[in-house]
């Protein structure tokens, strides 16, 4: 079988607690998508999704309190099928005494959210497509630099790890050191976190192994970040040409999301720290609109010109 959520951890982890079924917990979720289901309230049973959560809100509640208690009981078994997960209702609504017979009848939990309907729906659904998304897992140090997610790639030994120290000591945050979880929520957004055996830990040789939550406090810390950026340290031997303007802009690509990357020459004497510091700057510029390498092509076109016309006077 494929990924799951357990209905026991999306209860430990959203505002939703159990109304019944605590010895039903243990059923699997499937799907990151949430059912809302009205329309087989209203008697239509085609393609009636019964393998996903079942949110009903005020506007259900609403219908079903203008019915029978016999036709709320056909309702709800309509919905409740064994092999639903579990079924939630929003606002705090007090929970229908039909459908907690029917759930016994199903074996299926109720759960009982605070939010209104559309929070937790997105509550539910953000949950579920980050802890049930493919993953790909790559190598490198992944960092919160000036609020944007940087991950440092590079052969091993390059100084990855000792360059994030430098710049969590700068007051920047560490989301995994090693290996770095990723999993696309969007078409333009992949987030990365730490496996859990690594979080809160950064390997510097040498030294060994280093909680930095320990050492520098939970703000030294961030559990989970957009990538937007790539920086590749590479080692400096004279042989390799690199782009001196920043005008050839090169991505990768993981999953279907294609992400910046610059690389950077790492050599005795450099400010590795300060340099990244300084790219994540620059491409926040660019995002912004305000591109160094133009303004600098447009003083040079200008004083090409200038030239020229001194030298036709």
């Amino acid at each position: 079988m494929g990924k799951y959520v357990t209905v026991q951890k999306l209860t430990e982890t959203l505002d939703v607690e159990i109304v019944y079924g605590h010895e039903h917990v243990g059923k699997k979720i499937v799907s990151s998508e949430v059912s809302r289901p009205g329309l087989i309230l209203a008697d239509f049973k085609e393609f009636y999704p019964s393998d996903r959560i079942q949110l009903i809100g005020r506007t259900e509640i609403a219908y079903l309190d203008t019915l029978t208690s016999q036709e709320r009981i056909e309702k709800f078994r309509s919905i409740c099928r064994e092999d639903t997960p579990a079924i939630v209702v929003a606002r705090k609504i007090s929970i229908p005494s039909e459908l907690i017979l029917v759930a016994k009848e199903r074996k299926v939990p109720l759960l009982s959210a605070r939010s209104r309907t559309s929070r937790v729906l997105a509550n539910l659904t953000n949950y579920l497509e980050g802890q049930l998304a493919e993953r790909f897992s790559k190598h490198g140090v992944f960092l919160e630099v000036f609020g944007m997610g940087v991950l440092l790639t590079g052969t091993s030994g390059v100084g990855k790890s000792e360059t994030a120290l430098e710049l969590i000591q700068r007051g920047h945050r560490l989301v995994a050191d090693d290996r770095v979880e990723f999993f696309m929520v969007d078409e333009l957004t992949l987030i990365g976190e730490a496996p859990e055996i690594l979080q809160n830990l950064l390997e510097i040789r040498g030294l060994g192994i280093v909680d930095v939550m320990s050492l520098y406090g939970v703000s030294a810390i961030v559990r989970s970040k957009k990538l937007e950026l790539i920086i590749e340290m590479v080692l400096d031997d004279g042989q390799i040409e690199y782009d001196r303007l920043g005008s050839g802009q090169q991505y990768d690509r993981i999953f279907d999301v294609q992400i910046p990357r610059t690389r950077i020459p790492v050599k005795t004497g450099r400010n590795l720290a300060a340099i990244i510091e300084a790219a994540a700057m620059n491409f926040r510029a660019n995002s912004m609109g305000f591109d160094a390498t133009d303004a600098f092509n447009a003083k040079l076109d200008a004083l090409i010109m200038s030239n020229r016309e001194v030298n036709n006077d």
